[in-house]
């Protein structure tokens, strides 16, 4: 595990980088976050991309809010009901590293701790966030690695906050919104499939709900596949049980390769003053391309 202060964490598993954690501050108009980029197959093979051409904020690996109380902790151009995407730097706001709590390894962990805050464009503070990304279960005689992403937003103001998307505004289909990853320009196109076993077009897959989702791309510049998983834990609750607010799967295989499980895809998350809202990920990161039943299996060996 190597730290540069002030830009990056970067963990290297069986010989290989296989994540950078960068909190460094960015262009002001890309929402600056801190993200996670580039992330690696064991095989040394990129599974993430950066500033594409079509949309600069889309860093890796990222925890975002396309639409919170009305501002944009997404980056680019603002999603407007009855206008579409506007040009509003002024709602555009930002996601601050403060400091590690831990950045080291322990018990076949390496582990980023981190104390964040979010602000919209004119610096209040809204929230408070303490964020957990660990690197685990790296496992290269299955080719397989697994990061588990933790974060827990808690409300700084005293209104509420309203989580939501541009689908909550009026946009069909379009829920992105918390942790997002943006797949190479390679993977465009690729396979993408869910724990429920029902349709896997990307029309079947786009807004359902699943314990898991998985992404199959094939490489530019090397031979072979790779697969990205992302799995809900089980406190998550995506089904909407017991109160909790459902949440949904955004994925899109053109005209880019990107995977959300939003957290306010069709109906915004209201959270109360004072209060946290909590959700853990994990993603493993294979190489070649994974079927059904081999992805279950992997995910039943992880204990949460």
């Amino acid at each position: 595990m190597l730290h540069v202060p002030g830009e990056h964490v970067a963990v290297t598993a069986a010989g290989v980088e296989v994540l950078r954690y960068v909190y460094r501050g960015e262009a002001a108009w890309e929402a600056p976050k801190p993200y996670a980029h580039p992330l690696r197959t064991l095989a040394g093979h990129t599974v993430t991309d950066y500033r594409p051409n079509d949309h600069r904020w889309h860093k890796g690996l990222q925890m975002t809010a396309s639409y919170l109380s009305g501002h944009n902790l997404w980056g680019g151009n603002t999603y407007v009901r009855g206008e579409g995407y506007v040009a509003l730097p002024e709602r555009v706001g930002s996601m601050a590293h403060r400091s590690f709590d831990e950045v080291g390894v322990r018990d076949g962990r390496a582990v980023v701790a981190e104390r964040l805050t979010w602000h919209p464009y004119g610096g209040e503070l809204w929230a408070d966030e303490l964020r957990r990304v660990e690197v685990h279960d790296v496992d290269p005689e299955a080719g397989c690695w697994a990061l588990t992403w933790s974060s827990a937003v808690t409300n700084r103001r005293d209104v509420p906050l309203r989580f939501g998307s541009p689908t909550t505004q009026g946009r069909e289909m379009a829920g992105y919104t918390g942790l997002f990853w943006r797949g190479p320009r390679a993977f465009r196109d690729g396979t993408a499939l869910a724990a429920h076993g029902g349709g896997d077009t990307p029309e079947d897959l786009m807004g359902c709900q699943a314990e898991w989702l998985a992404y199959t791309g094939e490489h530019d510049g090397a031979d072979g596949h790779a697969t990205v998983v992302f799995a809900h834990a089980p406190e998550n609750d995506h089904t909407g049980a017991a109160g909790a607010h459902p949440a949904h799967w955004f994925v899109r295989t053109e005209p880019f390769a990107a995977v959300a499980p939003s957290l306010a895809f069709f109906d915004e998350l209201v959270l109360p003053p004072g209060e946290t809202l909590a959700r853990r990920y994990r993603v493993l990161i294979a190489d070649g391309a994974w079927d059904r039943p081999r992805i279950a299996a992997h995910l039943r060996a992880l204990p949460w």
